[in-house]
């Protein structure tokens, strides 16, 4: 039987709908979805298997222009998903005019792979908008298929899945059959309380967090977990902490609630928040939060 397989990436703009995309076609919520930008800092995989495919979709973090090292990282992960696709998702929302970094636009436009144009979020518009925007972008990237969808109500997702399997090669699977991401488990834990953080807290806090997992012990009933928050500054941790420690309790909660659902077992989760001053700017740090892969 012919079997085909192949790399899949997604790039865009900040908060285009990428990562509700990418768990849209895998059916489990690997990446965190927020109304807020940034929200995706790493390139995670997520893998959808077929009898005869294996689809490797990659999630990649929104083109923004670096202010500090942590975004500078974060964009090298998004130069890294133009080195190794077979097939390339741009992905823009309805009312955008353009990618935010002429250079990365550049390299949609020339590049050697198949190039599909996913103009989402058309549930927030009229027709005469549609098609005005399809006409701009069919301009602005001639070398794509535009595809109008709505990853959040599934609309048009299967099509777009549907062309992805013509345009892959014919290759043996990458990944085991049955994996699902190339991720370990301490990573989707980080990455769920980083959730809970960004829609409990405003302004620079969810941004100046990393979380580390430190304890993930495993047995056939409970899984437990302890995990530390960490800040860039002790007015932070107040806040992360909050009164009574009310707020850092219900990051708590909501995050065991997610995991409960996402590892179908009993969690046990402690938080604790730690000050490591100026991490988003420290070479050492950020290799061993993940993000330095140099």
């Amino acid at each position: 039987m012919l079997h085909k397989a192949g790399f899949v990436n997604i790039i865009g703009n900040p908060n285009v709908g990428k990562s509700t995309l990418m768990n849209a076609f895998v059916g489990e919520r690997l990446s965190i979805i927020t109304s807020k930008a940034q929200t995706t800092r790493h390139r995670i995989l997520g893998i959808v298997n077929g009898d005869d495919f294996q689809v490797v979709l990659s999630d990649t973090p929104g083109i923004i222009k670096p202010a500090y090292e942590m975004q500078k990282s974060m964009m090298d992960f998004v130069k890294s998903a133009f080195e190794d696709a077979d097939v390339l998702i741009y992905m823009v929302e309805i009312g955008e005019k353009e990618l935010k970094d002429e250079a990365f636009f550049n390299k949609i436009i020339h590049a050697p792979v198949p190039v599909l144009l996913l103009l989402n979020k058309i549930d927030k518009s009229d027709q005469t908008q549609l098609e005005e925007q399809v006409s701009l972008w069919q301009e602005k990237v001639p070398n794509a298929e535009i595809y109008p969808i709505s990853a959040l109500e599934n609309f048009n997702v299967t099509p777009v899945f549907e062309r992805i399997l013509e345009l892959l090669p014919e290759s043996p699977a990458y990944y085991p059959k049955d994996a699902l991401t190339d991720k370990p488990e301490r990573f989707f834990v980080n990455e769920t309380i980083r959730e809970k953080i960004l829609l409990n807290y405003d302004k620079e806090i969810p941004y100046a967090v990393e979380i580390e997992t430190e304890e993930f012990l495993e047995d056939e009933k409970i899984i437990r977990i302890r995990t530390v928050i960490m800040v860039e500054r002790d007015t932070q941790k107040g806040i992360i902490i909050g009164h009574k420690g009310a707020a850092l309790k219900r990051v708590g909660i909501q995050s065991r609630e997610n995991l409960e659902k996402f590892f179908g077992k009993q969690i046990h989760l402690e938080l604790f928040v730690k000050v490591n001053k100026d991490w988003r700017n420290n070479q050492y740090q950020l290799r061993r939060f993940g993000y330095n892969q140099k």
